[in-house]
């Protein structure tokens, strides 16, 4: 049985979704790993879900355009029904960073990349 409907990957890198998603798959955690270079288009995703599927996000900060920040100011506006897990995954090793994400309720976690089947494990 699988832990999440669906894994969605929020990073403005590919190569970084690319090695992601074969960790994920890996694991056998969710059926569909999803991945997006941009937030705006993992947010038009996440619309057409059902309120009812557990999804599991992982968000980079430093992205152009809509950068983390601003997605998760929008998910806690747009979707405050759904009930999702959303881990921070960022290279940023700042402390107000960690600070920051954590001032969000909906932030479950704070990992810094590179993502490993231990970091990945620790959030499940």
């Amino acid at each position: 049985m699988h832990t999440f409907h669906s894994i969605i990957l929020v990073d403005d890198d590919p190569i970084n979704n690319l090695i992601n998603k074969r960790l994920i798959t890996k694991l056998d955690i969710s059926d569909k790993v999803e991945e997006f270079l941009d937030a705006e288009k993992a947010i038009e995703r996440i619309k057409k879900l059902k309120e009812k599927d557990k999804v599991l996000i992982l968000l980079d900060i430093n992205m152009p355009v809509m950068n983390g920040w601003d997605f998760l100011n929008f998910y806690t506006e747009k979707f405050s029904n759904r009930d999702d897990k959303i881990v921070m995954l960022s290279s940023s090793i700042e402390a107000q960073d960690r600070q920051r994400a954590f001032a969000y309720d909906i932030v479950d976690g704070f990992l810094e990349k590179p993502l490993t089947p231990e970091k990945m494990k620790s959030i499940l």
